[in-house]
Order: structure tokens, then sequence, then C-alpha cells
């Protein structure tokens, strides 16, 4: 039976998140198992008269491509893939926008391709990714399947009923609750954090903030900005698990001096750990500094675009700065990783310049409570 509100997600994505106009040519980048929204995505393009490009993705395909790259040589694949990348490169010119569905079937299923690798073909792949997400318009979900509902411990029916709470809220009165924050923000040099195993200090003097309200994400809920470069000095405890290229390390711990991520610690792989800390220079220092306000999402599920947005919770990431919120700090990594302070979570606290500003995952002061959970 079709669901209605995947109607109203679809008219969400291309109206207000990408603003499509008649003629707009768009891709939509999705696996088999979200074809039901995908076909809502292409009825209301149709009616808007933009034009979609769709583009079907499998985790198991990739990690084939993958594995042709030789981590050992990994320079004879460099004409193949730019080859590729020529292609690909003529293809986005005519493309303004995208909508990306992520879809995981098995989300360890890349865990088996080295890391050498894959950060090879990443590097290669920078000019184009960059292109991709500085100058086209896009938005990024993720689709439901039955291995998520099973990594949250929910039934799928439940679980699907997450994600459409998740996702549709009204996004436009997010965005009204959301500027005192914004406001604040830009006016603090110095944040701390503090929380159980957390002690952290930085400053976010002169970095751009962002208000995130469904315009790329869905769900959305948070606000960043990024941390001067070498002003990080502390320690964070996190309470949710990093997750990349299909490997999850748990209970990540960081400790910064200057700005540089001197000792990176978990649960379990640490070496892989900090092999993925040690992709380049930029990799070690942090990149986003952000505040989750999305109170239809409360606890991690393993999937970091919901835990990224958990009401009561903020990310510090190590890596790339994205470009507008930019501190300097460029690597192909962008690991955002999640610690939730509500007080089932162990609590915490944000500081700006020495004032309390939220506490146990409740703002406290007057202009932000609009972003509390509603009573």
């Amino acid at each position: 039976m079709r669901d209605e509100r995947l109607d109203r997600l679809a008219d969400l994505l291309l109206n207000y998140s990408l603003k499509l106009k008649k003629g707009d040519l768009f891709e939509i980048n999705g696996g088999i198992p979200a074809k039901p929204l995908i076909k809502a995505l292409q009825k209301r393009a149709h009616a808007i008269g933009a034009v979609p490009f769709v583009k079907l993705s499998d985790d198991e395909i990739s990690r084939l491509f993958f594995g042709f790259i030789d981590p050992a040589n990994p320079e004879a694949s460099r004409p193949a893939i730019e080859a590729q990348l020529e292609w690909e490169t003529k293809y986005w010119d005519h493309m303004v926008a995208h909508v990306d569905i992520g879809v995981d079937e098995n989300d360890a299923e890349l865990s088996a391709v080295d890391t050498t690798a894959m950060t090879f073909y990443r590097n290669l792949r920078r000019t184009l990714r960059d292109t991709i997400i500085d100058e086209r318009r896009w938005v990024y979900l993720h689709w439901p399947t039955k291995a998520d509902a099973q990594k949250a411990g929910m039934c799928y029916d439940d679980f699907f009923e997450f994600f459409l709470n998740a996702v549709l809220v009204d996004y436009e009165q997010m965005g009204r609750d959301m500027r005192p924050l914004v406001e604040l923000m830009e006016k603090t040099d110095m944040v701390h954090l503090v929380g159980p195993g957390t002690d952290l200090t930085f400053s976010i003097k002169d970095i751009p903030v962002v208000p995130c309200n469904g315009e790329l994400n869905i769900p959305d809920g948070e606000v960043y900005t990024a941390p001067v470069r070498n002003s990080a000095n502390g320690v964070v405890q996190y309470n949710t698990p990093a997750m990349r290229y299909g490997k999850r390390f748990d209970n990540p711990r960081l400790v910064f001096k200057n700005g540089h991520i001197d000792e990176a610690s978990c649960d379990g792989d640490v070496a892989g750990f900090n092999e993925m800390l040690d992709a380049d220079e930029g990799a070690r220092y942090l990149g986003e500094f952000a505040i989750g306000v999305n109170n239809a999402v409360t606890k991690s599920i393993g999937n970091t675009l919901y835990d990224e947005k958990i009401g009561g919770s903020f990310h510090l990431t190590p890596g790339c700065a994205y470009a507008d919120a930019f501190n300097g700090n460029k690597s192909q990594l962008h690991l955002d990783i999640v610690c939730i302070q509500t007080a089932a979570f162990g609590g915490g606290e944000i500081w700006f310049d020495g004032k309390l500003i939220r506490k146990d995952g409740v703002f406290t002061v007057d202009a932000l409570k609009g972003l509390n959970p509603k009573a």
C-alpha cells in the first residue's frame, strides 16, 4: 500500500529543500529498497516540470569497484579512475541539484575495503566532490531498511514510523526557533564542553554559523560552526559510535592539544581508528562543532544522519570544515561523532564565554527555550 506521507516527503525534498523549478536537471541517487520514495520523487518532479536523472547505487557493487584498486600499488588504477572522473565532471556540468538517498542493507559492506585504496580514490575524487557539495544544491536522507531497524533494536514498522516522524517536522518553525542560537554563537568566542569524561575548550570566534532546518539533510535539526583550527584543548568522551567506511568504533575518546588530536582511543579497534585519523594532516584537526535540536530524535540508532540531530546532543568532527563555516582545515575525512548530553545519557553542560547555555540537554537561556522539547 502506498503511504501518502512519502508524497509529502517528496514535496518537502524537491520544493522546500532543493527549490527546483521547471526545466531544472537534477539527480536522484539511491538504492533499490528506496524505490517507493524514488517513485514519489519522480512523480513530484513531473508535476514541477523538473527533469530527474535516476542513478541506482549498491554497496556490494561499490565494494567490488574499490576491490580493483591494489592497495600495494594504487597508482596503477589512476588512469581508469581519472577517465571515469572526466565523464562524471561533464555530467555534473548539467546538473543543478541532487537528492541522495542512503540505503544500508548491510552497513558493514564496505568494511572489507582496504583503507589505503579508499583514501586513494577519495583523494582523486576530491575536486569533483567539492564541486558537487559546494556548487550544487543538494539534500541527503537515509531510507529505513530492516537492517537499520535491527541495529536500532526496533521492529521494522516502528522504525518506519520513527523515520517519518523524524523527517516530517515543521522545518520552517525550527528555523525561526534557531535564530537566537545562531545570533548567540555568532557573538561567542570560547566554548566549554563538560560532561562524563569530557572537559574541552575551544574558540569559535569569527567562524560563520549555519542553521540547518531541512535544506541539506533530512531529518535535520542542527546549528553548526567550526572551532578555530588551533584552539581546542582538553578531552572529549563521546557516548555514541564513530561510523565510517562500514566500520564502527565504540566510545571514541579524543585528547587535544592546540587543536591537534594527540591521542585517540575507542573500544575495540584502536589501531583502525587511528589509521583513519592519519589519512592526512587535516584529519587530526576539527572541522565542525554543532548542536543538535531535533527533539523527534531522542537516542542513537547508529546512523550519523539521525544521531547528529538528536535533541540535547552536540557533535565535534575531525576532518574537513564546510566551505560555509570554514576554519582553514582541509581533509578527505569528515568524521561526525556525537555526544548526547540529556540526563538519560549522563548529562553535561555547554558554556559560551563563561555562561551556561545548556544543561543536561535543556537550554537554560530564555531566548533559546523554543528549541527545548515541548511539554
